[in-house]
């Protein structure tokens, strides 16, 4: 993860109680997929941790591209279901996939989440994760990010199909005609690959996974007491990183100090 970037002044000096205090802000930065059901569970448990963290309103989100089948045609064959996909992958019996589907789903209600793998559209995500970095730049990644995990495993939205991925980032406040235009050629698909290309670099082989303020990362979907204390050393941290760029070395009547 990130290093800190320590100030050490030669002499600390109290800033003046005229200035205004410094607004303090948490980053935090979250690989995922769309075709992720483990995904849409940690933005569930990310969302109630933030809902009881007193400092939400000063942490800022960015959800970065993973993509768990980068081969995937757009949209697959629909008459082969989630569960004979997933024991194909996995080299299980369909009951048991099935059965895996069925606890997937338990989960998925217990944090208030409504899947239907029976209706999924499975398909490349590229296309979607396009869309979310123009949602990002709109200021409507949040909405789009809910929008695009509850069409695929609420909905059965055929995920990888531009006309589809239009209504939904539609539906999410972006306007149809710059959607068509990106999906029509290539926009975002640099900014895609670096997010892609930074979860190489950061050793990230699952997701979801979250970076707290550039130097925590939490794995999966983990429970919101988890995520919650992470956000508290973050934001701690963050107090004493702002301590001390206010009480750097300051030049006064006396000389510098």
């Amino acid at each position: 993860m990130a290093a800190g970037w320590p100030c050490d002044g030669l002499a600390p000096a109290r800033a003046p109680t005229y200035l205004p205090p410094m607004t303090k802000k948490l980053r935090l930065d979250i690989w995922s997929d769309i075709a992720c059901p483990w995904c849409y569970l940690g933005k569930r448990r990310l969302e109630a941790a933030l809902a009881v963290f007193p400092h939400r309103e000063d942490v800022t989100i960015a959800w970065r591209a993973f993509e768990l089948d980068p081969s995937a045609p757009r949209v697959r064959d629909g008459r082969v279901g989630s569960a004979a996909r997933l024991a194909q992958k996995c080299g299980m019996s369909v009951a048991h996939a099935e059965k895996m589907l069925q606890q997937m789903t338990e989960t998925a209600a217990g944090e208030g989440l409504d899947f239907h793998f029976e209706k999924a559209q499975s398909g490349n995500t590229f296309d979607a994760h396009r869309v979310l970095h123009l949602a990002h730049e709109r200021g409507v990644q949040g909405a789009a990010k809910e929008r695009l995990l509850r069409a695929y495993f609420t909905e059965g939205a055929a995920i990888g199909d531009p006309e589809t991925l239009v209504a939904l980032g539609t539906d999410a406040g972006l306007d149809r005609d710059e959607l068509r235009a990106v999906l029509a050629g290539d926009a975002y698909a640099r900014e895609v690959r670096a997010d892609e290309a930074a979860a190489r670099e950061l050793g990230i082989t699952g997701v979801p996974f979250f970076v707290v303020g550039g130097r925590h990362g939490v794995s999966g979907a983990q429970p919101a007491r988890v995520l919650l204390e992470v956000l508290e050393k973050a934001w701690a941290e963050a107090g004493e990183a702002d301590k001390h760029a206010a009480e750097g070395a300051v030049c006064g009547p006396g000389g510098c100090g």
